[in-house]
């Protein structure tokens, strides 16, 4: 892969740019017109209120949208392998999907021709799969060895729905670090090896649970997690948690507390606080008969009781909105 950074506008006033476009950076770099304010507050501002469209689920259509709204906003450390409907020819051996890659490139081409694309970027329009599209076409036909920097993508474009095999299995891996980042991270030395080991730091550790789709373990200092991302009507599921909270049906076992869920790309995720002591795999039992406890739930059409409404509005009233 690419061993140097890609040079970023210098953060000394140029003559500002007045013609042509301005490329897409980072929210807090240097605006590439050069008048020596940051991004977010010159051209930053243009390209947010561009947004020509808002697609509330953009990963609609993808074989694992679950997984794939998890990754965006929710795992550190994972990738899968993608598949495109027409093969791109031998000179590209691999596409991988990552949550975020060195320097928070869009995208990279390495040395041996496989495509990295990154997951966890800033987009410019407001429907992120025709942006990962068009960064992904660009990567395919990158040279080796480069990454691909980011930009505005035009209306109309090509979303992943086109460009990848619907038809494909999608099951991303989580790592408990960014050794992935390189071909031969073992022997990574130097700044490379410092600024693995940062990024390694940082992450929360993190498992996805085997028995249930989509549902992720992940520690912190104070308690642990599952955050779940589930694919049903957001109305019908709150109905649904609100019966299993009535009935003391909504935990996950002793110590175990369903507090709230979050809105993610269209998506709703409910999350459990866990003991700290209680480890992924001590969470898939648990899971799976929770699983189908809510499946039944959902089947209800029984109008909800007052206590089941109460439940409900507890639990409406503890939502936030990621995307």
């Amino acid at each position: 892969m690419a061993k140097k950074r890609l040079k970023s506008p210098a953060a000394k006033p140029s003559a500002q740019v007045t013609d042509g476009e301005i490329p897409v950076v980072g929210a807090r770099e240097p605006c590439p017109c050069g008048s020596g304010r940051r991004y977010k507050a010159c051209h930053g501002r243009e390209a947010a209120h561009s947004v020509t469209e808002l697609v509330r689920r953009p990963f609609e259509g993808l074989p694992g949208e679950c997984d794939w709204v998890a990754m965006r906003e929710l795992v550190p450390a994972a990738t899968a392998t993608l598949t495109l409907a027409q093969p791109p020819g031998d000179d590209v051996p691999s596409v991988t999907l990552a949550t975020v890659l060195p320097m928070a490139w869009p995208a990279l081409r390495r040395d041996n021709g496989a495509v990295m694309l990154g997951l966890q970027n800033d987009t410019a329009s407001g429907d992120v799969s025709r942006d990962l599209a068009d960064t992904l076409q660009r990567a395919l036909t990158a040279e080796p060895g480069t990454p691909v920097d980011a930009r505005r993508t035009t209306a109309g474009g090509v979303r992943l729905q086109d460009l990848l095999d619907t038809g494909a299995g999608f099951v991303p891996t989580v790592h408990s670090g960014f050794e992935f980042w390189l071909e031969d991270a073992e022997n990574a030395t130097g700044e490379v090896a410092a600024s693995l080991e940062r990024a390694n730091s940082a992450a929360l550790p993190t498992a996805r649970l085997t028995g249930v789709e989509a549902a992720y373990w992940c520690a912190t200092p104070e308690k642990n997690h599952l955050r779940w991302v589930m694919p049903h009507p957001e109305e019908r599921l709150l109905d649904a948690l609100a019966r299993l909270h009535a009935a003391g049906a909504s935990s996950l076992g002793e110590g175990t507390r369903l507090v709230g869920s979050f809105r993610a790309h269209g998506l709703l995720v409910p999350v459990w606080d866990l003991p700290t002591a209680m480890q992924a795999d001590e969470v898939e039992k648990p899971a799976v008969a929770f699983g189908e406890r809510l499946g039944e739930a959902l089947a209800s059409d029984a109008p909800l009781t007052s206590e089941e409404r109460r439940a409900r509005s507890g639990l409406a009233n503890r939502q936030i909105t990621l995307n």
